[in-house]
């Protein structure tokens, strides 16, 4: 692909019909572990993002195919560019903070080995720790995730931020779960409520949506509830009500954000 520089080593080869991408940017931390639940797909293809550490080296060293992207349009057209590069007639999305444990593993080789699959796409559950604690209520469970599909039946939307996969035709279900390492510690929550709240904020911008001081408390407030009370997150014990606080706050900055976008819109000269 234009723009992008490969460097490849061959993976051990379990079912040839699979590819599997995921982007990438500073993931050492996850990117090993990843790729080794991944080991049983026929390519793996790795698109990294400017990473300063040692992401594209343990990539390839787990048999990858490292590309390298040195501009970010987005998640949704970095995934496109991953999936532009699959070889195969099937292919798994996954993030690096994703793991696909055994069972999931072998529902997957049935769907790519089988004459008549009976759907083009698949979704699984996708079951999420926060702060160490799979949550199993606050919204976060089942939460199934369409990343299972045919090659040319699907692409991603060119959304920059909370991307979705746009699919044709039905879906099948999946039943065990795909593992998410979503938030380790709370430094990673802090870190990403307020990436993912600027990156909203931009995206509600660009569709033309406006926000009041007022309409961003009222959004966080909201978030809180219906995370903590209608999703049940006081199942989940004392993290469900930490959770339900990120929520809030996320939801809260990214209105934050919006409003003080207009701000600015309207002081510029």
């Amino acid at each position: 692909m234009r723009g992008l520089s490969s460097e490849s080593a061959a993976p051990p080869v379990r079912a040839p019909e699979l590819s599997a991408i995921l982007i990438t940017r500073n993931e050492e931390a996850n990117i090993a572990e990843c790729l080794a639940s991944l080991s049983f797909a026929g390519e793996v293809i790795v698109v990294d993002n400017a990473s300063t550490d040692r992401t594209p080296e343990l990539a390839r060293a787990a048999g990858a195919q490292v590309h390298h992207a040195p501009d970010w349009p987005g998640f949704g057209p970095q995934k496109n560019r991953a999936l532009a590069l699959a070889t195969r007639p099937w292919v798994l999305s996954i993030d690096a903070d994703e793991r696909v444990p055994p069972e999931l593993r072998e529902e997957i080789l049935a769907v790519v080995r089988s004459a008549n699959a009976g759907a083009d796409t698949w979704d699984m559950p996708r079951r999420s720790s926060y702060c160490g604690q799979y949550m199993a209520h606050s919204g976060w469970y089942p939460d199934r995730v369409l990343r299972l599909f045919k090659r040319g039946t699907a692409r991603f939307s060119d959304d920059i931020v909370h991307e979705r996969l746009v699919a044709q035709g039905a879906t099948g279900h999946l039943q065990h779960d795909l593992l998410h390492q979503s938030f380790p510690g709370f430094d990673s929550v802090l870190q990403k409520v307020d990436r993912y709240s600027t990156a909203g904020a931009q995206r509600m911008w660009e569709q033309g949506k406006r926000a009041s001081f007022g309409s961003a408390v009222v959004h966080g407030l909201w978030a809180f509830l219906r995370t903590y009370l209608l999703q049940r997150g006081f199942l989940d014990g004392r993290l469900g009500f930490a959770l339900a606080v990120s929520n809030a706050e996320g939801t809260y900055y990214r209105y934050l954000k919006l409003w003080l976008l207009q701000q600015q819109a309207t002081r510029a000269p």
